[in-house]
């Protein structure tokens, strides 16, 4: 079939493009020898897929009360049972974790690369820039964690953009602390002593040659600081200082009604509490795949 598929000039059929079938091994290999890390991989993107089209998931509008169905047990009507104004729990949160994605990737975006390029600057021009930078973030971490973000989110009135700031605010020290270490390790290697004796540019050093050393580094943080930021979100919204109700939020879903209907209706208390510890997890099993997948002294380790 295959000489007569070539004599007639046709293309022969292949099951998988080479380069496919590599990445699809690549994968499998993945999920066997990680398999904590690769299924908390697919858990997270799940919910972004939640997040992205919630509509098309929940069954009922998250604001919508009706009394006649206030604190149903879980039923084929409603999944997740109902709150003490009879809201769908599973609606509120397919809802809820649109925001809760949102903070996490959001706030660690901001803050880490905002982070980033003050470690990036420090590091490398040292001196009295590298004073100048770490002191302003010394400053910062000075200030309790907690204490920091309910006095930014006080002056700057609960709203998840404002909780989005606050988070990036209380991320960028830490992170710039770090990647100026990477940074201090990484300008004395010979390469870039090399790529000065060529004539390269500060900005071309900097982004060409030293960023993607410590990108490995930056991307096991932040996928570690999602989930952080996730959990200080909630915990802002069981304070009452995150996303204003009406608003759907897993920290608020556990403030409001699972404090006070707990003990006789668990399930308030329990899907949130629960889809949290897992998100958090899930972000944290990620990070470990992740530095023993881009860290080279990990490769090979169990």
């Amino acid at each position: 079939m295959a000489t007569q598929t070539a004599v007639l000039g046709l293309p022969e059929e292949t099951s998988l493009p080479p380069i496919r079938l590599k990445r699809l091994r690549s994968i499998g290999h993945l999920a066997k020898t990680k398999p904590l890390g690769f299924a908390s991989l697919l858990f997270l993107l799940m919910l972004c897929v939640v997040a992205l089209f919630p509509g098309a998931i929940a069954n009922h509008d998250p604001l919508s009360t009706n009394p006649l169905n206030r604190l149903a047990s879980p039923n084929s009507a409603f999944f997740f049972g109902t709150d003490e104004l009879g809201r769908d729990v599973f609606s509120r949160m397919v809802y809820g974790t649109r925001t809760a994605l949102l903070a996490g990737l959001l706030a660690t975006s901001l803050g880490v690369g905002s982070g980033t390029l003050i470690g990036l600057l420090s590091g490398y021009f040292g001196g009295a820039v590298d004073t100048v930078l770490q002191r302003g973030m010394d400053t910062v971490m000075a200030i309790p964690g907690l204490i920091l973000l309910l006095a930014l989110v006080s002056v700057l009135q609960p709203s998840l953009l404002n909780v989005i700031i606050a988070l990036s605010i209380f991320i960028a020290p830490g992170t710039s602390r770090i990647v100026r270490g990477s940074v201090l390790a990484t300008i004395q290697l010979p390469y870039i002593e090399a790529a000065r004796a060529l004539g390269a540019t500060d900005r071309r050093i900097i982004f060409v040659h030293i960023l993607p050393n410590v990108m490995p580094t930056i991307i096991i943080l932040a996928s570690v600081l999602v989930g952080s930021s996730i959990l200080i979100e909630a915990s802002l919204s069981f304070l009452g200082l995150g996303v204003p109700p009406p608003h759907p939020t897993w920290g608020s879903m556990l403030s409001v009604s699972a404090r006070r209907y707990m003990e006789h209706q668990p399930w308030l208390a329990v899907w949130p509490g629960l889809f949290l510890s897992l998100t958090v997890l899930s972000s944290n099993l990620l990070g470990d795949m992740l530095r023993d997948v881009l860290d080279p002294r990990m490769r090979g380790t169990r």
